[in-house]
């Protein structure tokens, strides 16, 4: 990082309301000696920003300074660039106009060369092109009314239509939004059985937020909402060839808590699942690449399932 991106970073840090840092804080944030963010200091006071200085809490800017927030570099540009066309590529019709808005006015305010910079990877900066291009949009998850609800923790409500047709109302406390390949769910408490539950977006309707706040016992850990496993979860064996092991690890809707090499060819690999028929489809993707060790109802249903892809 130049000294010009630093001291921009630098001063953003500081305009942060009631943020203010000491000096080794901003040396170890930036990874430079605490000289350098001296010399940072005067170089801002050169330029008339008001950095202010408190012997108990640190630096920080004079109330009510603002920096012109759309200061990007060409890097920064690109790294936005990215972000948008990830967003473009759902099959959620709302969160591609959403981005589309955004592309617009972050254009309308950069200057000639920057905006230049943006036309030019717009249509040239690909994010999952199978999901922009193949897939038909639709709309559906009022994905921000769900954020919204998550930002200010309040419970929310809403119309859910499950795997099997059934539909019914759903209380929850949300806790995160996660994007799993195709789809987008919230994942959070549900009123109607008392336990962590995943919702897909694309299946819930009738969003409301309600005057319900609700209060975290300790710190979420996201992690743990995601790859969680409880009474209903099978422990799930498998056999994987070496060269499709890092396909499965980056893909699989899992967290792999053992993994051993067998020999030359083979790895094994063990994860906790729930849901043996989606596990049981997802898997078909690697072919005979893989062999299922455990559990024996999962290697029934592959069984079955291989007979009626045949019989069809």
């Amino acid at each position: 990082m130049n000294s010009s991106e630093r001291r921009l970073k630098l001063m953003l840090l500081l305009q942060q309301p009631g943020k203010k840092l000491t000096v080794d804080e901003l040396a170890d944030r930036f990874d430079v000696s605490r000289r350098t963010i001296f010399r940072d200091f005067n170089a801002l006071q050169e330029i008339n920003v008001p950095v202010t200085w408190d012997r108990y809490s640190g630096y920080g800017l004079i109330e009510g300074y603002k920096i012109p927030p759309l200061m990007f570099t060409s890097k920064e540009l690109a790294t936005i660039m990215v972000g948008l066309n990830f967003v473009k590529s759902q099959v959620d019709q709302g969160l591609v106009e959403d981005a589309k808005g955004v592309e617009v006015k972050i254009k309308n305010v950069l200057p000639d060369e920057l905006k230049d910079f943006m036309n030019s990877l717009e249509g040239r900066t690909i994010v999952d092109p199978y999901l922009r291009f193949g897939g038909q949009k639709k709309k559906g998850g009022s994905w921000y009314l769900i954020s919204s609800a998550i930002a200010q923790q309040k419970r929310m409500q809403f119309q859910y239509t499950t795997k099997s047709g059934e539909t019914g109302i759903r209380k929850i406390d949300p806790y995160i939004l996660v994007f799993y390949q195709d789809h987008w769910n919230v994942i959070g408490k549900s009123h109607l059985r008392g336990e962590i539950r995943n919702f897909i977006l694309e299946n819930v309707e009738e969003v409301k937020i309600l005057e319900e706040p609700f209060q975290l016992k300790e710190e979420l850990d996201v992690e743990g909402l995601i790859f969680r496993s409880d009474e209903r979860s099978y422990s799930v064996i498998l056999q994987v060839k070496k060269e499709e092991i890092t396909r499965l690890e980056a893909n699989l809707p899992a967290k792999i808590f053992k993994k051993t090499a067998l020999n030359s060819k083979y790895f094994k690999v063990g994860f906790e699942f729930d849901n043996l028929d989606y596990i049981n489809e997802w898997l078909l993707q690697f072919g005979n690449k893989i062999k299922i060790e455990e559990p024996r109802e999962l290697i029934e249903k592959r069984k079955e399932l291989l007979k009626k892809m045949l019989s069809q």
